[in-house]
């Protein structure tokens, strides 16, 4: 778990055989999707600057379409490459 508030509740009741530990709050080498929107924050959102909220909203979807018109590219900002132990 990442430390989320909603990952926290003061009631949970786990079975005896499970255990939770809490991670890094930003951890993208355990949660390599945390990677993707880094990708069109840099290429197409920054040092913008938008008027209202409706800008804000067009700009994240135009941002969004285009990363995922690009065939091959949220795989390539997710994949991490296995390394091997020991050799």
């Amino acid at each position: 778990m990442d430390g989320a508030g909603w990952h926290k509740a003061d009631n949970l009741k786990l079975p005896d055989n499970l255990s939770t530990v809490l991670g890094p709050p930003y951890s993208p080498e355990f949660n390599p999707a945390e990677n993707i929107w880094r990708f069109p924050r840099q290429a197409y959102l920054s040092n913008g600057i938008f008027e209202t909220h409706e800008a804000i909203a067009e700009a994240c979807c135009t941002a969004w379409n285009k990363l995922v018109a690009k065939r091959g590219r949220i795989q390539s900002i997710a994949t991490r490459k296995r390394s091997v132990t020991g050799q």
